[in-house]
């Protein structure tokens, strides 16, 4: 009953098991998979990695490591995902607590239960299942792995292959043939820059512009920005200036390349990061197109009129937030069809206390620091160092959140919880002192 419950081995969750390890704290953590990893395990068999044979991090080495284990200083400044599993590897085996996760154990239900909540778990090679009661449960298992395509879906039939990023692996399925990448996040830039290298012609297609970031700016990787000086003590407004007049020094105006000028603030969506986009659009290897107005047979009709004959659409168009292991009846606070999430700082149902989620963030700036210091927060609730405040005041704090999304972020099922590197720090750190002063008060 006092041990605690840890959905998942990727990125938070060993972040949860090593800080709750150091803590004394018992848990048992379950992975569908046969490793550790998540998404950053490539060809994982737990069947949730998005990741494909190419991948590089977008956020350099010294952003994205644990405190509590820093990343080789011999590892490049942007290391490719086998690097990062094998980093992965060395954190858990550093700490101790790899036969403490219960691999190829899927989780298949959450429920509350007197006390707590019951775990139902089912073994994913004898299919056996078991139930235990646990006071708390920390959900940490991604939000990268449930593909969403267009919605509404586009008009018309296609008569060519569809598939979604999320199983894309390697580019030689499109040798020869004529591919359109629809998106301009991360993953839809990188597809369309291998496919163009192998394809007979690729088109990169969006609903909107996007601020393209190079990995690195004058010299340094550009994520160090997020914590530079200006990131930390200067107003968002001067910050978003200031970046915008160091990119068009560094790679000139976007419809320079023919992409189209961002409709929003440079700090008002989710960046996208790409040193190679911009040179295969100078070398004219993609064409940019306006959105898909309808699918037509062997071809796509685009927003401006055009049609192109088309063999291989890809949809880069995100991906939805699911728990399948919860009934979104009785956790509807996680279960919007927009991706919205109603947890206090992130991280809280303040329906459902002792149920946490870990990493369920999309911050600007590295995730797995962020989630290290919110798995010490849920340390903080779990052994009673900290306490929530009461549910009227979670509630108005997330109601405030989402007011300052909306005010920021372009209106996106992309944008619903986005946090920023520094402020999120700073936000979780006031939130565990702020119950040690009204401790020294009573």
């Amino acid at each position: 009953m006092e041990r605690v419950c840890v959905i998942g081995a990727g990125s938070s969750g060993i972040a949860a098991c090593q800080v709750l390890g150091a803590r004394g704290i018992e848990f048992d953590c379950f992975e569908t998979g046969s490793e550790i990893g998540g998404n950053w395990r490539y060809l994982n068999d737990n069947g949730m990695s998005s990741a494909y044979r190419s991948l590089h991090i977008n956020t350099s080495r010294q952003m994205m490591e644990f405190k509590s284990f820093p990343m080789p200083s011999h590892l490049p400044a942007y290391p490719s995902h086998f690097q990062i599993a094998e980093y992965f590897d060395d954190f858990v085996k550093h700490h101790g607590f790899r036969d403490r996760i219960r691999f190829r154990t899927e989780v298949t239900s959450v429920s509350v239960a007197p006390g707590g909540y019951s775990v139902t778990t089912r073994d994913r090679d004898t299919g056996e299942e078991t139930s235990h009661v646990y006071r708390s449960v920390i959900v940490a298992n991604g939000h990268h792995w449930s593909p969403r395509l267009p919605e509404p879906a586009f008009p018309g039939s296609f008569d060519g292959e569809q598939l979604h990023a999320h199983f894309y692996k390697t580019p030689e399925r499109f040798a020869d043939k004529k591919v359109l990448v629809l998106g301009i996040g991360n993953s839809a830039c990188d597809i369309a820059v291998e496919s163009s290298r192998v394809s007979a012609r690729t088109f990169l297609a969006m609903r909107r512009g996007a601020h393209i970031m190079p990995k690195y700016l004058f010299g340094m990787p550009t994520d160090h920005l997020t914590t530079s000086p200006l990131a930390r003590f200067a107003p968002a407004w001067l910050q978003a200036l200031s970046l915008r007049v160091m990119l068009r020094l560094a790679r000139g105006k976007l419809t320079g390349y023919g992409l189209p000028e961002p409709g929003h603030a440079i700090l008002a969506a989710h960046p996208t990061v790409s040193d190679d986009l911009l040179t295969r659009l100078g070398h004219g290897d993609i064409t940019v197109k306006p959105n898909v107005e309808r699918l037509d047979g062997s071809g796509v009709v685009f927003a401006d009129g055009s049609r192109e004959h088309v063999d291989v659409i890809v949809y880069c168009t995100g991906y939805k937030v699911e728990f399948p292991f919860l009934d979104p009846a009785e956790f509807p606070a996680v279960s919007s069809e927009d991706n919205e999430v109603s947890l206090y700082r992130r991280v809280v149902d303040p329906a459902h206390p002792g149920l946490y989620f870990l990493g369920l963030i999309q911050p600007l700036g590295a995730i797995m620091p962020l989630a290290e210091a919110q798995a010490e927060w849920i340390a903080d609730l779990v052994s009673g160092r900290g306490a929530l405040p009461p549910v009227p005041e979670m509630k108005a704090e997330i109601t405030s959140y989402r007011e300052k999304l909306r005010r920021r972020y372009v209106r996106s099922k992309r944008h619903t919880f986005e946090v920023d590197f520094l402020g999120y720090q700073r936000e979780l750190l006031q939130e565990r002192r702020a119950w040690v002063r009204s401790e020294r008060v009573v």
